[in-house]
């Protein structure tokens, strides 16, 4: 629905031409721009409903009795299940941190949900085989573990933003909210996404609008040629090009299969793939309105730091 109206937007009432750079960039925009905001106001108004029936105590004591790792495990297969780009997983991944769920655990979810779903799956299986395939799955799961673990060892909930975390640092306690009637329930969740939207749209708007520029003005001979160039450092510079782009994985796999065939190293075309699904520069804008400077860079670099060891143990062993 939403691309049948960018469509009908772009090309029958502008007349644009779909084939030019400038229509490509502006129905990337379009379409991501409604499709993000129309996610962020549907997640958190589900879960402001869920949260009405769990209090946030009985979540925090669920992970607490879980073993060390075992939750960010569970986050992680949970991202893994949802078919989300980087911006997409925002959503969810606010509705986390206002659960009480921990940072750390949060942040499985987030790096694993753009790197693992379903159709990117079905995609490698066709280009890559079912060997590599399986691979990048349990590296990307992985990946979300591990990151999320060595965040939440750091104790870093005091950089979420208090205006979205209603449960890090210090904040005024509220009396339970009791609810009698389901439309009370689904006004409390309305309320949540309503104010939330408002906090954060600019964010994504701003956020999209650099990724548009991004796919729609820099070639993909571009960022080939100068990969073909680098020898051993083509791990670390595919991480370097591929974090300023923003493309969910269905995207980017046939760049990387590209890449691979064009005599390019598995783990540097993988690296880069992983890149430019985990990371990317309208991610970073857009978490800039629930994280402060510091933790988005702690979080950045931890991502591409595990990125850029899976790519070179790739090249070596495959």
């Amino acid at each position: 629905m939403i691309k049948l109206f960018t469509d009908y937007l772009l090309f029958s009432l502008f007349n644009l031409n779909p084939e030019t750079k400038l229509a490509e960039s502006l129905h990337f925009f379009i379409y991501d721009s409604i499709k993000i905001l129309l996610l962020l106001f549907i997640v958190i108004l589900v879960t402001g409903f869920i949260r009405s029936y769990i209090s946030e105590n009985k979540i925090k004591k669920f992970i607490k009795k879980r073993k060390y790792g075992s939750a960010n495990l569970v986050a992680s297969l949970f991202g893994a299940l949802t078919p989300f780009c980087s911006c997409s997983s925002i959503p969810l991944f606010i509705g986390f941190i206002r659960s009480g769920i921990p940072l750390g655990v949060t942040l499985s979810f987030l790096i694993t949900s753009p790197l693992v779903n379903e159709y990117v799956a079905i995609i490698m299986w066709a280009t890559f085989g079912w060997k590599i395939t399986l691979i990048y799955i349990t590296t990307g799961i992985f990946i979300g573990i591990i990151g999320g673990l060595i965040i939440g060892w750091l104790n870093l909930e005091h950089l979420i933003k208090n205006k979205i975390c209603s449960c890090c640092g210090k904040q005024k306690k509220h009396k339970k909210t009791k609810f009698k009637k389901l439309s009370q329930r689904f006004n409390y969740g309305l309320n949540e996404a309503v104010k939330i939207t408002k906090q954060i749209w600019l964010w994504i708007i701003i956020g999209v609008g650099i990724g548009a520029i991004i796919h729609g003005f820099i070639p993909e001979e571009y960022i080939n040629n100068i990969m073909q160039t680098t020898g051993i450092f083509s791990v670390l510079l595919a991480v370097l090009i591929g974090i300023p782009l923003y493309a969910n994985c269905a995207a980017i796999v046939p760049i990387a299969v590209v890449l691979f065939e064009k005599g390019i190293p598995l783990g540097t075309a993988l690296a880069f793939m992983m890149a430019s699904a985990a990371l990317s520069l309208p991610e970073a804008v857009i978490l800039k309105s629930v994280m402060k400077t510091k933790l988005i860079i702690v979080f950045f670099t931890i991502v591409g730091i595990s990125i850029i060891i899976i790519g070179y143990i790739f090249n070596i062993i495959i």
